[in-house]
């Protein structure tokens, strides 16, 4: 197991960018992640992106960001595309990602995987690199009825403290979503735990890196 430390120059503060398709994907992928980055980072800066939603998500969507990074700079862009048709979208979701890279740089990316099984994430997953070329970008992953999990390759220690916050946090803010068959606790901190076995630690989230230059 190999530790790789993200550091940024003296007095500057680490920046994010997370983009997520639909309202939770962002926080169920990487919300302990990013407790965990407010937390150790003060002065977080974080560029939070949302393409579709209906007004109610949204409101959950924005509650939920400011919850995860609290103290952060944040920056919240919510967009009203179609859910489940961002393939038939796709220069729109190309304009808002190319937008984005116009204004932001960030240190780090946390977005979809290509290999999710959900249109709209692979959509996402598709474009960013072609709008952002020299940003380490980590593929989050959701777990779904489509049993689209993979074999990750870059993980995040949680505290057994973050893990169980990350798990309260969902159900508060995305009450909307208690009544799906798949939400609660036990999922969040199962595949949280498994995760955990594969880099020896309790708890992790983990990621896909598709490429990482070390300098």
């Amino acid at each position: 197991m190999i530790t790789l430390r993200m550091d940024t120059p003296a007095g500057e503060p680490l920046s994010v960018l997370a983009i997520g398709a639909h309202p939770d994907d962002i926080e169920i992928a990487a919300g302990g992640t990013l407790l965990s980055l407010a937390e150790r980072h003060p002065g977080l800066r974080l560029r939070y992106v949302l393409l579709t939603g209906t007004p109610e998500r949204q409101r959950e969507a924005r509650a939920a960001a400011r919850a995860f990074t609290p103290g952060a700079g944040l920056e919240i862009e919510v967009h009203d595309l179609p859910e489940g048709r961002l393939p038939a979208v796709w220069s729109q979701v190309k304009e808002i990602i190319e937008g984005v890279a116009r204004s932001f740089t960030p240190d780090l990316i946390l977005g979809p995987a290509i290999e999710d099984a959900h249109q709209d994430h692979r959509t996402i997953a598709e474009i960013l690199p072609t709008a952002f070329r020299d940003q380490v970008y980590l593929h989050y992953e959701i777990p779904k009825w489509d049993g689209d999990m993979s074999r990750p390759n870059t993980y995040f220690p949680l505290t057994d403290e973050i893990a169980r916050k990350k798990a309260e946090l969902l159900d508060t803010h995305f009450p909307s979503q208690r009544k799906r068959d798949w939400w609660g606790t036990e999922t969040f901190l199962g595949l949280a735990r498994l995760r955990g076995v594969e880099c020896r630690a309790h708890y992790a989230e983990a990621f896909t890196c598709a490429k990482l230059v070390i300098s």
